[in-house]
């Protein structure tokens, strides 16, 4: 395993479990504690997690939100699975909305690049990705955030009062059966409630760690939502949540 493959690793084991020890990423990662210590020094340095006693804790609770770069490599084998499965619902000809985040960017490197598609984004970054080939891309404008790269305030807000979506990927960070969706952010919370409300169909996507946690703005009940792709099961109380407001959920599992 490649270095950066192993603390890639070592992130999706913290962040799964809310915390692991050295011991037991050695064990089960097949190096030595000394080789895990200097990793998780080096992961806290870049922000993607936090050193404890004898190991390392997730960074992300309610009230803090997690940055691009700590999402990035979180859950790839996930991620991919889930937007292999959500392109499908792509039509020809749809102006299709992609929220910005981890999982959407997934989404947009497997959309259609010959063109039959109008793609808008408040993501700078998902734009790049979105514009290969032929494909014409729309931005909301607006001001960067630093932390998640979306576009969010009063510019991009206007953008989303002015238009109209045939389909929407959106992402969130968490996911609770009586809390709906919500966010860390009270602009980004602006922005997807709008994109939800302009847009005639909804494709929820995220991994099923989001499920059963609540964050600090909720911006969308579960029955706004169409389709929700995820990469495991539901537990029965979240999926029954999602069915009683007419929700398809499709779980998508990595091969």
């Amino acid at each position: 395993m490649l270095p950066a493959e192993r603390k890639r690793r070592i992130v999706e084991l913290v962040s799964a479990d809310d915390g692991r020890s050295v011991e037991g990423l050695a064990d089960e990662l097949g190096y030595s504690k000394a080789t895990i210590r200097r990793d998780l020094r080096e992961l806290e340095d870049r922000g993607l997690i936090e050193r404890s006693h004898g190991g390392a804790v997730p960074v992300t609770t309610v009230g803090k939100e997690q940055t691009y770069g700590q999402k990035e490599v979180q859950n790839i084998d996930g991620k991919r699975s889930i937007a292999e499965r959500a392109v499908e619902e792509i039509t020809p000809g749809q102006v299709v909305f992609f929220d910005a985040g981890t999982t959407t960017m997934e989404v947009a490197k497997q959309a259609p690049t010959d063109g039959s598609v109008l793609s808008v984004t408040n993501s700078p970054r998902l734009a790049v990705e979105l514009g290969k080939e032929e494909n014409d891309v729309k931005l909301t404008g607006g001001t960067l955030r630093s932390r998640t790269r979306a576009l969010v305030g009063p510019t991009a807000e206007s953008f989303m009062e002015r238009t109209n979506f045939d389909l929407l990927f959106l992402g969130t960070n968490a996911i609770d059966a009586d809390g709906g969706l919500t966010t860390p952010n009270e602009d980004e919370a602006r922005m997807k409630e709008l994109m939800t409300e302009k847009a005639a169909r909804v494709v929820l996507v995220a991994d099923a760690t989001k499920v059963g946690k609540r964050s600090f703005v909720k911006f969308a009940d579960l029955g706004d939502v169409d389709v929700f792709v995820t990469d495991a099961e539901l537990p029965q109380r979240e999926r029954q949540a999602f069915e009683n407001e007419g929700v398809s959920v499709v779980a998508a599992p990595p091969e």
